[in-house]
C-alpha cells in the first residue's frame, strides 16, 4: 500500500481536520446539523463576495472586514463560519481540488494510476498548472502567512508525489518531495506569468523536471 492510498479527497484544511468540520464550526468526530436557510444564504453571499475580492486585487491584502462588508454580513456571522481569510479561500477552492484528487486516485493514466512515475508526475504538474491558471488568486489567498504547508490539499499533493518518488526507486524520498512541489506555489506561478511565460511553457518546463528526476534508470 503506498502513501497516497491513505488519503481520500475530502478537502482538509488548517490542522488537517476535515474541511466540512471546519466550515461548519465543528470539531472532529461531530456531525454537522442541517444548515438553516438563512445560514446558507449568508454562506453564499460570503463566498461570492470573497471570490470577487480575491479576483480583483492581491488576495494577501483582503481582510475579514473587507469580506464582511462586501457580503453585507456582520463580523460575528463571518467569524462563526470562517476563522480567517485563508479558510474562506480554501472553501472556494474545495470543489476544484476535490475533482483533481479524484482523478489522481481513480482517473485514467497518466494522471491516474497505470503510468510510469515520471509520466504521472508530469501529468500532475500539467493539471496543477491548469488549476493555477484558473484559480491562482484563490490558491494565493489560501496560502497567506505560510499556510500552504498546513492545508490538507498540500498533504494530499505531498502524499501523491512521495508515492511517485518511491515508485521510481529514489533513495531518501522525503528530502525530494517538497522541492518537487515548490514550483507549484502560487507566488512562483504568478511571478512566472508576470515575466511573460505562458502556462504551456511552465507546464513544459515542469515536464522536464519530472522526466529528469523520476525516469527510472
Amino acid at each position: 500500500m503506498d502513501m497516497l492510498s491513505t488519503y481520500r479527497p475530502i478537502g482538509y484544511s488548517h490542522g488537517m481536520h476535515p474541511r466540512s468540520d471546519l466550515l461548519a464550526g465543528l470539531g472532529p468526530g461531530r456531525s454537522a446539523a442541517p444548515e438553516r436557510a438563512d445560514a446558507a444564504r449568508n454562506r453564499a453571499k460570503v463566498l461570492a463576495a470573497a471570490a470577487e475580492l480575491f479576483a480583483a486585487r492581491d488576495p494577501r491584502t483582503v481582510t475579514m472586514d473587507d469580506i464582511a462588508k462586501a457580503a453585507g454580513v456582520g463580523r460575528g456571522t463571518l467569524y462563526r463560519r470562517y476563522p480567517d481569510t485563508n479558510s474562506v479561500a480554501v472553501a472556494l477552492l474545495d470543489e476544484h481540488e476535490r475533482a483533481l484528487q479524484e482523478k489522481l486516485l481513480s482517473g485514467p493514466p497518466p494522471l491516474g494510476p497505470g503510468a510510469p512515475p515520471a509520466k504521472r508526475l508530469g501529468a500532475f504538474y500539467a493539471a496543477m498548472v491548469g488549476l493555477l491558471d484558473a484559480h491562482a488568486h484563490l490558491v494565493l489567498g489560501a496560502e497567506i502567512g505560510g499556510a500552504r504547508f498546513a492545508t490538507g490539499a498540500y498533504g494530499f499533493w505531498y502524499a501523491h508525489v512521495r508515492a511517485l518518488v518511491v515508485a521510481a526507486g529514489i533513495r531518501e524520498p522525503d528530502a525530494l518531495v517538497d522541492p518537487l512541489l515548490a514550483p507549484l506555489a502560487a507566488e512562483v506561478y504568478r511571478q512566472q506569468r508576470e515575466r511573460g511565460l505562458t502556462s504551456g511553457q511552465i507546464a513544459d518546463a515542469l515536464q522536464v523536471i519530472a522526466e529528469t528526476v523520476l525516469t527510472q534508470r
